[in-house]
């Protein structure tokens, strides 16, 4: 439970204990717990519908949200995951490979994040290494070189930022993957579905259209990490977000990205399967407007996009 759904948490508790009380006492308690019902419904709307930065960045970050694979098998008819970066190793926490989108093939890359503690061992946190951002250059030079659009989801915190992932050249990894996907020919789509953190969520982030989902995060620094730097404080977090412009809505407004995805009253987690439809609707709209485009045309719209993020005013 999140700290602004304790309303939701103690009416539902009421409610429960009603029919409880209805069941053990065999008392007609039907009109209190309609009423109740009715209150619970009206107050999730009004939550979900006001929430602030802080909040969406709680959602953002629940462990029951929907990962890349998640979303994958219900976006792609089919997908075939490919291993390994022909360098060092295969990096759990970036997985890529070949799907089809309504019939026609495409490459799909992504961070993936586990679902339990075991599972996130395994996939670092969704924190590739140096060998992951080269797989996915791998991939998407694979897809241009057989003319396939290339589809990337981030969810990540970052970048892996440990010594060892430094001294196989994180950094480096990551630079090349931005100068390699600003010249793609073929179509990049990206989607941030969970958090979007830092250069980490950038080493995939280059291309033709970004999008988000609602109560997604798209930033440079976690608001810990701003509030820790700006105030000594990361105690200081929730100040941060709502002053760093980090949710949907703000980035939209400020071109960062082309669309919101709308997401069920709660969270994608309520409903995977409907929101996995909602991103696939998007994708082909863009998919289609992007297909007009030459290969020269495809390269220099991506430039554009990002040498015009930030406006100055004079």
């Amino acid at each position: 439970m999140l700290d602004f759904e304790k309303p939701l948490f103690e009416i539902r508790n009421k409610i429960d204990s009603l029919k409880e009380s209805q069941e053990k006492n065999e008392v007609d308690l039907q009109d209190e717990i309609d009423m109740l019902e009715a209150s619970l419904k009206r107050e999730t709307t009004k939550v979900y519908t006001n929430l602030k930065p802080w909040d969406r960045v709680q959602i953002a970050r629940l462990p029951e949200r929907p990962t890349t694979l998640d979303y994958i098998s219900y976006i792609f008819d089919s997908f075939i995951e490919l291993h390994g970066d022909r360098t060092y190793r295969d990096d759990p926490a970036m997985i890529g490979g070949i799907g089809y989108l309504d019939g026609k093939p495409v490459t799909v890359i992504g961070q993936q994040r586990g679902k339990d503690t075991k599972d996130n061992i395994y996939r670092n946190f969704g924190m590739a290494h140096p060998e992951g951002y080269r797989k996915a250059l791998r991939l998407m030079k694979q897809a241009e070189k057989f003319n396939r659009p290339v589809f990337t989801f981030i969810d990540t915190k970052g970048a892996y930022p440990g010594k060892a992932a430094e001294e196989r050249g994180q950094s480096e990894s990551i630079a090349k993957n931005l100068m390699e996907m600003a010249s793609l020919t073929v179509p990049v789509i990206a989607i941030v579905i969970g958090e979007g953190g830092s250069g980490g969520a950038l080493g995939i982030g280059i291309s033709n259209r970004v999008l988000m989902l609602e109560n997604s995060t798209y930033s440079v620094i976690s608001p810990e990490g701003a509030a820790a730097l700006l105030w000594k404080d990361s105690n200081l977090a929730q100040i941060a977000a709502e002053t760093m412009k980090i949710t949907a809505h703000d980035l939209l407004d400020l071109g960062i990205i082309d669309e919101v995805i709308n997401e069920p009253l709660g969270g994608a987690q309520k409903d995977e399967e409907v929101q996995a439809l909602s991103i696939k609707k998007m994708f082909l709209k863009h998919l289609n407007e992007l297909k007009q485009l030459t290969p020269e045309e495809l390269a220099n719209d991506r430039f554009e996009k990002f040498r015009q993020i930030g406006s100055v005013v004079e």
